[in-house]
């Protein structure tokens, strides 16, 4: 998500080393439109417990033309720890597959190599923390500080290092050590998928769009010195945390069971859009190019599936729930080329109205659902 240590912290220090980040779909994608946040108290009563035991999973998107088939995957970044994923149908649509797509990415690379990445090192010293020396408690209103305090002391203990960080990094770091608390996990979708990959010689094929970096070091020294609008993403970290990780178990919850129209109910974290965009808009995310990442990401995606459908009788591959049931449909560009999209089990017509009607037209989609065969 879109979320845990790849995208959150560590954010920078990844990008200018060139590092890969996924796309973390709660991290990075619109709430759609019609959802508001619910009140805090009512998500943290209905959802405080995250499901456990074995669990179906959700089913899967089905894209055809002949007899090529693409098989999707909706996946989210954090899922609940006690679950036992019964992957039945994963398994099989990869058994059958002869390509497996990755999640799609977007990849900086600065052209370092080994040594200039070595001379970059000390350049990221101090990349998270404020300009000149200064601690939260300079930079934040008293009443915010204050509010810190104590959810600091319930999810970070004493750790004084966070104070030096910046707004944005602070409030990740707090979501973060949440997040360890909520009996939520980053770790079960990849590690089955390529195992049973790699039961039929087969490896996840990448799918990446890449950043060219040329003067990291210059990019680095401006950030550290330049302001960030990130207050508004501090503050509501703050007021929302507790209902934020309750919405982000909800969500668990409903993957496992696959109730995939209660996915399409509940919406993203507002605290979340308004740290990305605090992002968007710096001064690095423009020197790097990422602020039409989104559309370039798209549109690198479905010319891999498209060429895996031309390629191949079966395919598989994994997307990010969101982009599979809000604003941004990657698979709207295979149906607007004629390939059948047949939604999952689970997916109701009064649950996808919103999104067929601009993505999925009623002669292309059926509600029926669509198993592995």
């Amino acid at each position: 998500m879109f979320i845990h240590r790849r995208i959150a912290h560590r954010l920078i220090v990844l990008l200018l080393l060139a590092g890969t980040a996924p796309l973390a779909a709660a991290f990075d994608a619109p709430a759609p439109a019609s959802s508001a946040l619910p009140p805090p108290g009512q998500v943290t009563e209905l959802q405080g417990v995250s499901v456990s035991g074995v669990q179906p999973g959700p089913g899967l998107w089905k894209v055809s033309k002949g007899d090529h088939v693409l098989w999707v995957l909706g996946t989210l970044e954090l899922l609940p720890k006690g679950m036992v994923w019964q992957a039945r149908d994963v398994q099989a649509a990869i058994a059958d597959s002869q390509q497996v797509l990755d999640k799609p990415q977007f990849k900086v690379d600065a052209k370092l190599g080994f040594f200039g990445t070595l001379g970059i090192l000390p350049s990221l010293i101090g990349v998270r923390n404020n300009p000149d020396g200064k601690h939260l408690v300079d930079v934040v209103p008293p009443d915010q500080y204050a509010h810190w305090l104590v959810l600091k002391k319930k999810y970070l203990g004493w750790d004084n290092g966070v104070e030096k960080q910046r707004p944005i990094f602070a409030a990740f770091a707090l979501f973060l050590a949440a997040i360890k608390q909520a009996d939520l996990t980053d770790d079960m979708i990849d590690p089955l998928i390529k195992k049973a990959a790699a039961q039929h010689d087969l490896k996840p094929t990448p799918i990446n769009y890449t950043v060219v970096v040329d003067q990291p070091k210059a990019i680095l020294k401006d950030f550290k010195k330049g302001p960030l609008e990130d207050g508004d993403c501090f503050a509501k970290t703050l007021d929302h945390l507790d209902s934020d990780v309750a919405l982000m178990r909800a969500r668990a919850n409903a993957w496992a069971t696959g109730d995939v129209d209660a996915l399409r109910r509940l919406p993203l974290s507002n605290q979340l859009q308004v740290c990305l965009a605090a992002l968007n808009q710096s001064a690095i995310s423009h020197e790097l190019g990422l602020t039409d990442i989104e559309a370039n990401i798209e549109s690198t995606w479905a010319a891999a599936a498209i060429k895996a459908l031309g390629n191949n009788r079966v395919t598989f591959a994994q997307l990010p729930m969101e982009r599979l049931l809000g604003k941004h449909d990657y698979l709207a560009p295979l149906q607007a080329q004629g390939y059948t999209v047949t939604l999952p089990e689970g997916l109701t017509d009064a649950a996808s109205e919103s999104a067929a009607a601009t993505a999925l037209p009623a002669k292309a989609a059926s509600t029926t659902g669509a198993r592995p065969r």
